[in-house]
């Protein structure tokens, strides 16, 4: 059985009747819809939708941030006005 990462859940049948609705229904919490008791697809509003991205590219930036951080002695000093 697929987890279900949502607080809402609804069978595709039902979600198509008044899609609408089902986001008003559940606010800013996510909606998993369903294709024969499985996650179809999730549904979010634009604001969560954002904040997952955002999240997701803080932590690119952190990885990135580490691996930088990890190879620090292979960096070369340099003058920012000479640039």
């Amino acid at each position: 059985m697929d987890a279900i990462y949502a607080d809402y859940s609804i069978s595709m049948s039902e979600f198509k009747k008044n899609p609408a609705q089902v986001l008003r229904t559940a606010g800013e919490k996510p909606v998993a819809v369903l294709n024969h008791n499985r996650p179809a697809f999730y549904m979010v509003t634009p604001k969560l939708f954002e904040a997952l991205v955002e999240e997701l590219t803080d932590r690119d930036l952190v990885n990135l941030a580490r691996q930088r951080l990890a190879s620090k002695d292979a960096a070369i000093e340099v003058d920012i006005d000479s640039l």
